[in-house]
């Protein structure tokens, strides 16, 4: 992404968290948030080596860069994570809650244990970075932009798990929405099929089906968070897909 001149940056002077940018569309959303003027931190679990190309990346555009690594499923790591950075930058603007646990698996083979860690990454984290979050997003008059998913919408048959946790997460957004209001604004953007990399049978499968005739790219997620980052504080509680018209 290029640099864009001061009068192009809506974001200039905003301090912003991203759990889960150390890479895919998590890095993509850091990126353009500092692209647009914002000073960003991310959070990692275990992707240090990424973590530190995201910080050398966003300090080039000029603005301030922080990782920290952080474990969305437990508590004492979320109040640490958002106090460090709260600390850091002088408050928070905007929390993006991207982290996330994409598994497949038929139902009736789902165990506990994948149950409960889809769940803890899916919808416990983000409940908990929200919480933590709020005092400072209140006194900023702030918002959050929750990562949901297509699959949150419409049933797969093999990512049940996967479903039931981005249908909280959507359901969570309306209702942080309603209990944060009016200081915050809360939304989210619910991708469909998101190519990264190189392509394969699976994706062109998608893009097939999909009525805009292509699969999605991280900039067109990048850009639906923009949006809720800049665009209108009276727009709250929306679910917006990204996903082409996949899901029509």
């Amino acid at each position: 992404m290029s640099d864009l001149s001061p009068l192009s940056r809506p974001l200039l002077g905003k301090n912003i968290l991203v759990t889960g940018g150390a890479k895919r569309v998590g890095r993509g959303l850091a990126l353009a948030l500092a692209n647009a003027g914002a000073n960003v931190a991310i959070t990692f679990r275990d992707s240090v080596g990424e973590a530190a190309q995201v910080v050398s990346a966003i300090q080039a555009l000029k603005v301030t860069a922080l990782a920290l690594q952080a474990d969305v499923r437990s508590e004492k790591s979320v109040i640490n994570a958002v106090a460090s950075v709260a600390k850091a930058f002088g408050g928070l603007d905007l929390l993006v809650n991207n982290a996330a646990v994409f598994e497949s698996a038929h139902l009736g083979e789902i165990t506990l244990d994948q149950w409960d860690r889809v769940f803890e990454t899916n919808t416990r984290g983000p409940f908990l970075m929200a919480r933590e979050a709020l005092p400072y997003l209140k006194a900023a008059h702030g918002r959050i932009v929750n990562l949901g998913s297509l699959g949150g919408i419409h049933a797969w048959s093999t990512h049940a798990h996967y479903c039931a946790s981005k249908a909280a997460l959507h359901m969570l957004t309306q209702t942080m929405a309603k209990a944060f209001a009016p200081e915050v604004s809360v939304n989210c953007v619910a991708p469909g099929f998101i190519q990264i990399g190189e392509g394969s049978s699976e994706s062109g499968h998608f893009a097939a089906r999909t009525p805009m005739g292509r699969n999605g790219s991280v900039q067109d997620v990048a850009e639906a968070v923009l949006f809720f980052a800049t665009g209108p504080h009276f727009v709250t509680g929306q679910i917006l897909a990204v996903d082409g018209g996949l899901g029509l």
